[in-house]
């Protein structure tokens, strides 16, 4: 019992190192004090997702449902004679209609404004984390040298197999992380814990997507980085949980609107995040004892390892 006592609180403190790092947002203002292309382009960043996200649900609640209530009713009242109303059929037939218009709004005009957005931010937020490098090499804030976590060392081979074995963990990523999203999103259909594994599988999502751009500068193999998230579970849980708690209790279009305005603050606070220095720091006061290391990939893992299998037989055949 006492055992179990330690590791709890151990797993505590290591949650909290994860979530105060998340928290030091100072790192952004003086990211962008220091550089006028980091400046702009995190500007841009957030004009691009308010305009689509804020935008669209600005004109879909103060333009587009209005119009649709006024010529699409949804009280006899408004009809001007109740026998025109009938039985409600004509309310329901209303409702509908405005049901269908609604999401014909959303696959015409949010969708590909999202699907645009996503890609444009994606390439942003590299080019945010690259000038963030840029910025914090020999540079300190308050005491806290911002320098990479040694010198950046690549786990590839140099030349064209170097660049191949890139591609293919690439890709193997982004399979890996569409199953991961797919658990995340099933695990919120739970009934009574659903919400609560919902939360901590959403930090740890949000919390590699966080640190996968600062991964991908140093050109860390997908193994290291899978075995070094794992084996700090907690910490990565904590650096999760303020991105999530920004958006877990709004509706999904304003959650992604949210978060696609919040998530470049975050790339940069992990560009910043010294996070083997600290969980290292956190665990000599432990007397070398560690947390051990937790499987959170191991079903999507296993899923796109299924996928690449069948996929490669079908190539055999």
């Amino acid at each position: 019992m006492e055992k179990l006592k330690t590791y709890v609180k151990q797993a505590i403190l290591m949650w909290l190192a994860g979530f105060r790092e998340a928290c030091c947002l100072h790192r952004v203002f003086i990211f962008c004090f220091r550089s006028k292309t980091l400046l702009k382009r995190t500007g841009q960043c957030f004009l691009l997702n308010g305009l689509i996200f804020l935008g669209s649900l600005f004109m879909l609640n103060s333009v587009v449902i209005p119009i649709l209530l006024w010529i699409l009713p949804d009280q006899c009242e408004r009809f001007g004679s109740r026998d025109i109303c009938g039985a409600g059929v004509l309310l329901k037939f209303y409702s509908a209609s405005r049901f269908i218009l609604i999401e014909l709004f959303y696959v015409l005009w949010f969708y590909p404004l999202y699907i645009f957005s996503f890609i444009l931010s994606n390439i942003w937020y590299n080019d945010i984390a690259k000038n963030a490098f840029a910025v914090m090499e020999g540079s300190s804030i308050e005491g806290e040298i911002l320098s990479s976590e040694g010198t950046k060392h690549s786990d590839r081979p140099a030349g064209v197999d170097g660049v191949i074995i890139g591609i293919g963990e690439q890709m193997f990523s982004v399979l890996l992380l569409s199953f991961f999203f797919i658990e995340v999103f099933v695990t919120g259909f739970l009934p009574h814990i659903g919400k609560a594994i919902n939360f901590v599988l959403l930090s740890w999502m949000y919390s590699y997507y966080c640190f996968e751009y600062k991964w991908n500068y140093f050109e860390m193999s997908l193994e290291k980085r899978l075995n070094f998230f794992e084996s700090n579970w907690a910490f990565f849980a904590g650096f999760g949980s303020p991105c999530v708690l920004a958006i877990f209790f709004f509706s999904p279009l304003v959650s992604y609107g949210v978060m696609a305005i919040l998530f470049p603050l975050f790339v940069l606070t992990a560009t910043g995040t010294q996070a083997e220095h600290v969980i290292n720091h956190q665990q000599r006061s432990w007397n070398g004892s560690r947390l051990g290391k937790l499987p959170i990939f191991y079903a999507a893992n296993n899923f796109s390892l299924q996928v690449l299998q069948i996929w490669k037989n079908d190539k055999e055949q």
